[in-house]
């Protein structure tokens, strides 16, 4: 198994969600590796999408590819879009989900049922639930049979796999209470996802980041104030790529990556939490 700048790197990058924020800068740094991978920014702004592959035109050499995708959609929506990302990428081996949203939700004082209200707030929860949680499970669902085939089980082209969730999803935030669930799913699921792929030559690496310079809380107007308090752009992204270029470890642990002051939420929460899944794992009942 290889990490993106390995002797084994991959090669075409897919970055999903990276018009802005942890996934433009992200996808930026891994374009500048010496491994020279192709990288594909998606997004819904076309025009964000062209402004930056016409701002790293001269520094790119064609590798850096844009790709509008709005991935708050159905199934089958989702199919169409991987089966035309898989027909133009054939090399694609690696997956980048840095889309999110996240809204406030007040349940102590809800709108009356059948109200417009009412319908606006349950659909807003549920299109963060789905951005968050059910489309990217979908893509990678849908991505797998790709990126396995490739990998061969180890001897191939390896694969990877990277959810980006939050220190969000180890302790909740109650005034964003879609976006802590959807997180906390999130990273259950990459634990889980970690623990199916072993073997198979797909590794999959969750990133936690804190609270990170990013467009956002705009939709909120809490920019101002958790600006004072957010990590820089500058100062995660290398530390976001260095958990991308480190060789995985042999025993298969260290398929998460917390960062900042995540870290010691991690090692009060989540640390001995893998020995249990990998005992859980081992001990899975038999089908009859």
């Amino acid at each position: 198994m290889a990490s993106i700048n390995s002797s084994k790197c991959v090669l075409v990058v897919l970055v999903v969600g990276a018009t802005s924020g942890i996934g433009q800068h992200l996808a930026l740094a891994i374009l500048a590796l010496p491994s020279q991978p192709t990288v594909i920014i998606a997004g819904r702004r076309r025009a964000r999408l062209d402004e930056i592959v016409a701002q790293n035109a001269g520094t790119s050499g064609g590798r850096l590819r844009a790709l509008e995708m709005d991935i708050d959609v159905d199934a089958p929506a989702l199919e169409r879009t991987v089966a035309s990302l898989l027909e133009a990428y054939p090399a694609l081996d690696a997956v980048i989900f840095s889309a999110g949203i996240q809204r406030e939700l007040d349940f102590a004082h809800p709108a009356a049922a059948g109200t417009a209200a009412s319908a606006k707030t349950i659909a807003s929860f549920a299109s963060e639930l789905n951005t968050n949680y059910v489309a990217i499970v979908t893509m990678v669902h849908l991505l797998l049979p790709h990126l396995l085939a490739r990998a061969d089980g180890g001897k191939g082209q390896p694969g990877l796999i990277v959810p980006i969730t939050s220190g969000l999803a180890l302790v909740s935030a109650a005034w964003i209470p879609g976006y802590c669930a959807s997180k906390a799913a999130m990273h259950s699921f990459s634990v889980s996802l970690g623990v199916q792929l072993r073997g198979t030559g797909v590794r999959v690496v969750e990133i936690l980041p804190p609270i990170v310079e990013s467009e956002l809380h705009d939709h909120e107007g809490t920019t101002e104030s958790l600006s004072a308090r957010w990590m820089p752009l500058a100062e995660f992204t290398p530390l976001a790529l260095a958990a991308l270029t480190d060789e995985p470890r042999p025993d298969g642990e260290g398929v998460e990556a917390p960062i900042g002051n995540v870290q010691d939420w991690y090692g009060k929460w989540e640390n001995g939490k893998m020995g249990f899944v990998n005992m859980m794992a081992k001990g899975r009942p038999a089908k009859v």
